[in-house]
């Protein structure tokens, strides 16, 4: 487990400080109800310190048009539209109809405004092809990890020059250490290897919450 030193000297686990953070993070009652529906459904919702990731990023960006892969109930979708700018609009894909339908009811629960949502049934690898180049601020994945090197290929083309991908779960293995032995632990490493080879994008892994992998598209 990662350690991590306090201004006192002490080393504490870094599971202990996200635990900490969790439990400090604002979460409101739509927020809430959509991280509890998730249980019912099946889903594994992002943790409150990736939400508020993507809130910071988001708000950041100054965030209008943001792409989210993997809508769920709405948990990271209501974190990013908590960041995103008041008109900004959210493309949430998801396979599910009913992920999406109980993700809708907890954004307008939570005062979002349905001309914020556009939410698009169907695969992600079909949908993204579908989506406009270069105007998107921010690309969000949380959804088939096999399927991440095609997301990040496909961001890359959907992102402005500033914009930013982020893949949740990248360094949330421990596949990575070890020989690969399954799908998954191969599009983690593809992923990763795309990300720092790719002269287009400034990747660095940050490692809270859920692992991400975040990417900023190079100008020019």
């Amino acid at each position: 487990m990662t350690a991590h030193r306090t201004s006192t000297g002490i080393t504490a686990p870094r599971g202990l400080w996200c635990g900490y953070l969790d439990d400090h993070l604002g979460e409101e009652d739509a927020l809430l109800g959509a991280r509890a529906l998730s249980a019912e459904f099946g889903c594994t919702p992002v943790q409150p310190t990736t939400g508020a990731m993507l809130r910071f990023l988001a708000t950041t960006l100054r965030a209008r048009a943001v792409v989210e892969i993997g809508t769920g109930t709405g948990v990271s979708g209501q974190w990013l539209l908590r960041g995103m700018a008041g008109e900004g609009v959210l493309t949430s894909i998801d396979v599910e109809p009913e992920h999406q339908r109980a993700a809708r009811s907890g954004f307008l629960a939570a005062g979002h405004s349905p001309s914020r949502l556009r939410l698009i049934n169907g695969r992600a690898l079909d949908v993204l092809p579908r989506l406009a180049d270069g105007i998107y601020d921010l690309v969000f994945a949380d959804a088939f990890v096999a399927e991440y090197p095609r997301y990040l290929c496909e961001a890359v083309r959907l992102l402005r020059p500033g914009g930013v991908l982020a893949l949740s779960g990248v360094l949330d293995t421990d596949g990575l250490d070890v020989p690969v032995r399954g799908p998954e632990a191969a599009a983690l490493r593809e992923v990763l290897r795309l990300a720092a080879e790719d002269e287009r994008l400034v990747p660095l892994p940050v490692s809270v919450g859920d692992d991400l992998l975040i990417a900023a598209r190079a100008a020019g």
